[in-house]
């Protein structure tokens, strides 16, 4: 059984305003099952808090490693079954 495609998305070379936009490109580009390593310079907790709110049910979140400097989190696409109500077009 093969594993599902995961991404890895350094965010930290990034000017801080670009960050989110970036994220977000690279999560819609994920099919269900995939999945986001993020490598952040700080704790990336309100993007967990957005993603919560905007897209409930939608994404997985595993932290990896948290700081000092580096903080990883897999941020897993649910399977299209999930709590989506087919509203926000995704």
């Amino acid at each position: 059984m093969s594993q599902a495609p995961q991404a890895t998305l350094d965010v930290r070379p990034l000017l801080p305003r670009d960050r989110h936009a970036r994220i977000f490109q690279t999560l819609d580009r994920l099919t269900p099952g995939g999945a986001l390593e993020l490598l952040n310079d700080h704790d990336p907790i309100p993007l967990y808090h957005h993603l919560q709110a905007q897209y409930p049910g939608r994404y997985s979140w595993q932290v990896l490693e948290q700081g000092p400097d580096v903080w990883r989190v897999r941020i897993g696409r649910q399977d299209s079954g999930s709590n989506c109500c087919g509203g926000c077009c995704h």
